[in-house]
């Protein structure tokens, strides 16, 4: 884990965070600048800096959080849809160096061009 990752520190519980759902690979928690009505983190307790550093060993990981995503939705009625987001590396905008997915919903998305 490295010591200066904000998302490890928050996966140790070195740092708070709203906790929504955790399992023993993922930890889900409110977004602390929400785009949307909902917007929660999806992120995996192993440090992969972003989806350009996944190896074939963690695509499970991967799926566990697509079916994260699909139990959320469920969960929290966005009948009406959702999207589940990553950014990778700083020309996307990810500010945040640990892989984690951003599950928006709750309200009429637009359009992604």
């Amino acid at each position: 884990m490295p010591e200066e990752c904000l998302f490890c520190q928050i996966v140790a519980r070195k740092l708070p965070a709203d906790i929504k759902y955790e399992t023993d690979e993922i930890v889900v928690f409110r977004d602390i600048n929400p785009v949307a009505d909902t917007h929660l983190l999806i992120v995996p307790k192993k440090h992969i800096v972003s989806i350009a550093d996944i190896k074939t060993e963690d695509r499970n990981l991967l799926g566990e959080i697509m079916l994260v995503g699909q139990k959320l939705a469920k969960e929290l009625n966005l009948d009406g849809g959702f999207r589940l987001v990553t950014n990778s590396g700083p020309d996307s905008g990810q500010l945040a160096q640990h892989l984690h997915f951003h599950f928006l919903g709750g309200n009429k998305l637009g359009p992604i061009a």
